[in-house]
């Protein structure tokens, strides 16, 4: 095992009250990819601070290797100074760094390099944040947040970029699909200490459900423990005085133990406020079309948004995605073509900028909107400070001003304020922007189970494929022309779809190319496609491959029935690691029968109409 080159140890930190970390650790090997989890509020953010050495630690070691190099992405980066993106993303390079990478990574991320930094959306803001902290190749790369406000395609280009890096990097991210491709370790920090999990996110759920209910178990254990020495001391024998005080007092360190332990933060509990129904038909669009600036945006659209859709809208940034948006809900007019809105809708709309925030607002005026200490919950009046405390915030932050909060609880306050209003047609835009894994597990539990209609403009690739029930997205999402498609299902969905359509493009592409006498060889589907009929083997695997993703998915089943139990870690670690390996190549399998089904049922259905 090579030395550790960036350490943290039993960091304590505290802002008055409860400490935020309190013996915190983070260990950084060469090559490590790890991943820095947790609530929002929990310190994340502060931790990599502390390993930048931009924060300083009341107590605790931190020990960087002489040698080694750290660049840290902030979430807010400081242009000052700078005339040029370039100039700032040069500004971090070493003495011995290669300049041509600065231009590399700026070509890359959809930058020239002279733009005017004063100028930048938040977007470009990231992109030239991210130029700066990769160009120099440093031996340690802190990054926080770093998908905050970019497009699909550059995430997925970022992605690639991590995996090859040589960088160790430690990252913070809500990107659940980020995360389990970059991520190859996990440290989970929570209530003030850090545990590590030498696997990648997509582990990472699972053992931490196991590892909170042993707390819970051993917890329990404890009280059960305190009541039988008590009972002892009551009624027992009595022995000698010596044996006696020294058993007292190990019983008054089991009591000190039991009440000092505090438990895992709950979960946000909260549901949309239902208005009343809105009509069948909630949105209705006809080629509809917009340009500026001799740009089209939006190529004449149709679409009809029925009640209980859920609609995501995808596409890169500059794509067009919030003009398209503002058309369908009537806040812009085309310039042609019409929309038509139902009847009886009540919109409600978070916003990606959080503009609606007042920073020197308290929280309690802001949820109420300064009508005393009480507001409306789905016709029930509430007091202010309960519902806050299910969304996670405490009674006393209700006097705290806006400006305090994290952009999580941001986030989250704007989120318990629309679920608050009554609505049947949620506008959520960019709405896992800052939100931590448990609350963006919350929304989609809403929205998975709002009885109104959703319109969702994301990045997060996991939570569209969890959530909508189809995709709207650009036809060529390499060059947008304003041409947009509404695919069925979610983002893997769409790119499924969106292959085969590609591909049999090429493949017409060919067909007019060469005369068909002159074609020898033909595919195995463009010959099923000229019989009009699949071939016995296409036949055969659609037939059979259902079976086997049956059978794939009882094995899941039956090997995550064996993992819930919460002893076998500590039993049997090789058992456990042994069974999650097998579990992942198991989901690697299903999903690529998967996919050859759809494609294969695609096929059928194309030549059978």
């Amino acid at each position: 095992m090579a030395p550790p080159i960036l350490k943290l140890d039993g960091i304590f930190l505290s802002f008055g009250g409860a400490p935020l970390l309190a013996g915190a650790g983070l260990q950084v090997e060469p090559g490590d990819k790890i991943c820095l989890v947790g609530r929002n509020g929990s310190g994340k953010s502060t931790l990599l601070k502390i390993a930048a050495g931009l924060v300083e630690a009341q107590s605790g070691e931190v020990f960087r290797h002489p040698s080694s190099t750290v660049r840290y992405l902030e979430q807010a980066p400081d242009f000052a100074g700078y005339k040029t993106v370039a100039a700032y993303a040069e500004a971090g390079l070493g003495p011995g760094d290669d300049p041509y990478r600065v231009t590399y990574l700026l070509s890359h991320l959809g930058l020239t390099g002279e733009e005017d930094p004063n100028n930048l959306s938040g977007g470009e803001a990231r992109r030239a944040a991210l130029a700066r902290v990769l160009a120099p190749e440093p031996d340690i790369l802190l990054l926080d947040e770093p998908t905050n406000h970019l497009d699909l395609p550059t995430i997925e280009w970022l992605e690639g970029e991590l995996q090859k890096s040589r960088s160790a990097l430690v990252l913070i991210s809500h990107d659940r699909r980020f995360l389990e491709k970059v991520s190859t370790a996990t440290v989970w920090l929570d209530r003030g200490t850090s545990r590590r999990l030498d696997r990648g996110f997509a582990h990472f759920e699972a053992w931490r459900d196991q590892v909170l209910e042993a707390e819970e178990l051993e917890q329990h254990k404890l009280g059960k423990q305190i009541e039988r020495e008590e009972h002892w001391l009551r009624y027992g024998v009595t022995a000698r005085r010596k044996r006696n005080m020294r058993r007292l007092g190990e019983l008054q360190d089991m009591r000190s133990r039991y009440r000092s332990h505090k438990g895992a933060l709950g979960t946000v509990q909260a549901a949309a406020s239902d208005a009343q129904e809105s009509g069948k038909l909630v949105i209705e669009a006809d080629k509809i079309t917009k340009t500026y600036n001799d740009r089209t945006i939006v190529a004449p659209f149709s679409i009809r948004v029925h009640r209980g859709d859920c609609i995501g809208l995808v596409g890169p940034n500059g794509a067009g995605k919030t003009t398209l948006l503002k058309m369908l809900t009537g806040q812009l007019q085309p310039d042609s073509g019409t929309v038509k809105l139902g009847t009886n809708l009540e919109i409600a709309t978070l916003d990606q900028k959080r503009e609606e925030l007042n920073p020197e607002d308290t929280l309690a005026n802001y949820l109420t909107d300064g009508r005393g200490e009480n507001l409306l919950v789905n016709g029930e009046q509430r007091h202010v400070t309960g519902y806050m405390k299910e969304f996670l915030f405490q009674p006393e932050q209700a006097r705290t001003p806006i400006r305090n909060l994290s952009g999580g609880e941001r986030a989250r306050l704007m989120l318990a304020r629309i679920l608050s209003r009554p609505t049947n047609l949620l506008i959520l835009d960019e709405p896992t922007n800052d939100l931590d894994i448990e609350t963006l597990d919350l929304l989609q539990e809403i929205v998975a189970g709002f009885s109104g209609t959703v319109i969702l403009v994301s990045h997060d690739r996991d939570f569209l494929d969890r959530t909508v029930t189809s995709t709207i997205a650009p036809a060529d999402p390499e060059e947008p022309d304003g041409r947009w498609i509404e695919y069925a299902g979610g983002y893997s969905d769409m790119l499924a779809q969106r292959k085969g359509a590609i591909e049999e493009r090429k493949r017409a592409e060919k067909a007019t190319e060469k005369p068909k006498a002159a074609e020898t060889a033909p595919s195995s589907a463009d010959a099923s496609r000229g019989k009009g009929k699949l071939s016995y083997k296409q036949k055969f695997a659609l037939e059979n491959l259902p079976k086997e993703m049956a059978k794939a998915e009882a094995e899941i089943a039956a090997r995550e029935q064996k993992m819930a139990d919460p002893n076998l870690f500590s039993k049997d670690a090789a058992t456990f690691n042994r069974l999650a390996a097998e579990m992942e190549k198991l989901r690697e399998s299903l999903t690529r029968m998967e996919e050859e089904w759809l494609e294969l049922e695609m096929l059928r259905e194309e030549l059978e109409g």
